[in-house]
């Protein structure tokens, strides 16, 4: 089990912390991480998109011209899709996108993820604040002490405080323990966890 140095706010150590092998020094699949991300975009669309075909739009059915004798082509309707204000000819229409990745594979990916932060040398573990109120300022400070400038921060719990000095700045980000995902891990350059949010994170993922 790698041992992890547990960090204050003054990004001095203050202790030590054993992970777990299968969490956070798993195999690095990348390939894993591509998919469970086209996942994770691809059930976000709402899929609302439409547009109107020669059935729907509204104009007239009289015929444009008569059949012969003009040297133009035969038209039947102003609705047609070669006139301007006419149908649209196989534009996008309302669908679904969503689709289900196996839950061993966004398990594999978001161990992948982790491990890949980790080994990298850009997760930190620090003790679990106690912010008596949100202070903005307090949580800017401190992740810049840890050098974590673009920074996922992780709890185990939800810790309203914390969240609501965090949510105020525009490169970090608080998600808990049960809710973290491969797309924010990547997105964000430093993973900071609690230790409670790391003893989650082996229960969730180890479960």
């Amino acid at each position: 089990m790698p041992k992890v140095n547990v960090l204050n706010e003054q990004a001095q150590s203050v202790g030590e912390i054993e992970l777990a092998d299968d969490v956070f020094a798993a195999t690095i699949k990348p390939h894993l991480h591509w998919e469970v991300v086209r996942n994770q975009l691809a059930n976000r669309r709402a899929g609302t998109h439409s547009t109107k075909t020669r059935t729907t739009v509204s104009g007239t059915t009289k015929k444009a011209v008569r059949q012969k004798g003009t040297g133009g082509a035969r038209h039947g309707s102003r609705k047609s899709p070669v006139y301007v204000g006419g149908g649209v000819a196989h534009g996008p229409h309302p669908r679904d996108y969503s689709y289900v990745v196996p839950k061993q594979v966004r398990r594999a990916a978001l161990c992948s993820a982790i491990s890949t932060r980790f080994a990298g040398g850009d997760m930190l573990v620090i003790e679990d604040p106690s912010f008596e109120k949100a202070r903005t300022s307090r949580a800017a400070k401190a992740l810049n002490a840890l050098g974590a400038h673009k920074a996922l921060v992780v709890t185990g719990v939800e810790n309203e405080n914390l969240h609501l000095s965090v949510r105020n700045l525009r490169s970090a980000k608080y998600i808990r323990a049960e809710g973290l995902n491969v797309f924010d891990v990547l997105k964000y350059d430093k993973l900071v966890l609690t230790v409670e949010g790391a003893r989650a994170l082996e229960v969730r993922l180890q479960g």
